[in-house]
């Protein structure tokens, strides 16, 4: 009966091991990119929002950014979180 109890603890153990390995541990790696990405941001960097809106920054405050987007420069407030990607420009 304690073999039974042992192999099925066993079985637990692996499978919760497995399921760290394969889901929790990929997320934090994707968020600590994620948020590297967001501090490295700098005005004149050119952004992508998860909604599609691209744009420059023009400033950057604690957890908004202001961008300048469009032929006639408006001026579209996002927060941090909402910025899917952040374009550095090409220094020559």
């Amino acid at each position: 009966m304690d073999s039974n109890l042992l192999i099925t603890l066993g079985y637990l153990v692996f499978f919760i091991l497995i399921m760290y390995l394969m889901i929790f541990l990929p997320q934090k790696r994707r968020d600590k990119k994620t948020k590297a990405m967001l501090d490295a941001m700098q005005v004149g960097n050119t952004v992508i929002s998860i909604g599609g809106i691209t744009g420059n920054i023009v400033n950057i405050k604690d957890d908004e950014v202001t961008i300048e987007t469009g032929v006639e420069k408006a001026k579209i407030n996002l927060k941090k979180w909402a910025v899917k990607e952040v374009v550095k420009p090409i220094e020559s």
